[in-house]
């Protein structure tokens, strides 16, 4: 390793192949090393700490011999190599070919940038996996990568390197002559389609309920993160988009919540079964929900009572180079962050079914302010229709006149004033401004409603 290298993994920071430790400890130490072995290799940088700052280590033989003496003491033996640079010692872990491998403390695995301990189960689910290699690792011959590809990508992780051979060996995406893996194809491949021929995204949006009238349709064939990208902005295009005024600011509301499937679309390029021809990632619009769909159903040890709390990657390598790029957060909380968002947004339910394949299914709640406002009769709120229906028209429009607004929701103008009047008192409506010139504000926005009301 040359110091050019060791510039670009402190720029990279810590992932699948990269572990930063300040200080050396024997015992998360050997844990480290095994959890390596366990999974692709990997490079333990000692004499810096999580920022990438080097904080520097006094490299002795004895510390040499301690460190080698760890891997010696795993069952079986692990192979590494030593390399002083720079005041900090990189040690390098080849990955295992008599896997599983164990420490004093257990079995570990790498997974991103954790180091995670398996339990009797998984230990065993893991022995029997071994015989197949990810898909995202397994190289191909090729060498057809985009520099402007490779280029953005580094930017968006704030690298500056000359881009060649050895910038894509140290991202993980190529071997040392050059030839992509799995994972340099559909990251750094102006069309990944040439080579695996189902990876791409078709996104369609469908009139009413099913799939026959189709609206709209596009095959999104680019690298992974423009698919990504790509895909988000279909769905932008064809979902409705809705206002909401107070305190004379305007907010868009989408008709899903952005965040959740944006998500949902990552978990699916993510953990898609690349193996499988059967099927590209699929998503889906219709009049009353918004669908995502990949092959691939759960991995062990992964169960439907332990999914959403552990983190399991059919493709790894794909993972971090997601993570990296902050495209995901922290490992095996995707689930979580979906659910709160969609319970934030108040408008939509997640729910999902896997066997075999994952579908992600965004549901519209149908009038679920209104059920939201209903559901509060035991708090003492006791709206009527024409109530509901009067906030409802001044949510759409807060500058709406009361004679405008009778006419929209067809109740007779007397009516609708005696029941602007009891909204007024029950604290839910305040007319703001002059009659001609104002505007009505909606005390408590209709979701901080729901939230008051336990819904």
């Amino acid at each position: 390793m040359n110091k050019k290298e060791l510039i670009l993994i402190l720029s990279e920071g810590e992932g699948q192949y990269i572990e930063f430790k300040e200080n050396f400890e024997s015992k998360n130490f050997s844990k480290e090393i095994v959890a390596f072995a366990n999974a692709s290799g990997g490079k333990i940088v000692l004499g810096v700490d999580d920022n990438g700052e080097v904080r520097g280590v006094r490299v002795t033989n004895k510390l040499k011999s301690q460190i080698q003496d760890l891997a010696n003491n795993c069952d079986p033996p692990i192979k590494l190599i030593l390399e002083e640079l720079e005041k900090v010692l990189v040690v390098e872990i080849f990955e295992g070919k008599d896997k599983p491998y164990s420490c004093s403390s257990g079995f570990y695995l790498r997974v991103g940038s954790n180091s995670q301990k398996l339990k009797r189960d998984e230990i065993l689910d893991f022995i029997f996996s071994e015989g197949k290699k990810s898909f995202d690792e397994i190289f191909t011959g090729f060498r057809d990568y985009s520099k402007n590809l490779v280029e953005k990508y580094l930017k968006r992780i704030g690298v500056k390197e000359k881009i060649d051979d050895e910038v894509l060996f140290n991202l993980g995406v190529s071997d040392e002559k050059g030839n992509l893996n799995n994972a340099g194809i559909l990251f750094f491949t102006e069309r990944p389609k040439k080579y695996l021929i189902n990876a791409f995204v078709t996104c369609a949006r469908y009139k009413g309920t099913d799939k026959v009238d189709v609206i709209d349709r596009k095959d999104f064939e680019d690298d992974l993160i423009s698919q990504v990208e790509n895909s988000m902005e279909f769905v932008k295009r064809n979902t409705k988009l809705s206002y909401k005024i107070e305190e004379l600011e305007r907010e868009e509301i989408p008709e899903y919540p952005t965040e959740a499937v944006r998500e949902a679309l990552l978990n699916s390029i993510m953990h898609r079964d690349y193996f499988s021809l059967g099927g590209n990632v699929q998503v889906d619009i219709y009049d009353d929900r918004l669908t995502i769909t990949n092959v691939g159903g759960l991995m062990k040890p992964l169960t439907l009572e332990n999914f959403g709390k552990i983190a399991v990657r059919r493709n790894p390598l794909i993972a971090d180079l997601f993570h990296r790029i902050h495209f995901i957060e922290r490992m095996g909380t995707g689930i979580k962050r979906i659910r709160n968002s969609c319970k934030e947004h108040g408008g939509v339910e997640y729910l999902f079914e896997t066997n075999g394949y994952f579908i992600s299914e965004f549901r519209l709640i149908k009038d679920g302010i209104k059920d939201g406002i209903k559901d509060g009769i035991k708090d003492g709120i006791n709206l009527s229709d024409i109530q509901f229906k009067i906030l409802k028209g001044l949510e759409e429009n807060s500058f709406i006149t009361t004679g405008e607004l009778s006419k929209k929701i067809n109740i007779n103008l007397r009516n609708t004033e005696k029941n602007i009047y009891k909204l007024k008192e029950l604290g839910l409506l305040e007319r703001v401004g002059s009659r001609k010139k104002g505007y009505w504000k909606i005390k408590s926005t209709l979701n901080s409603q729901r939230r008051l009301l336990g819904k």
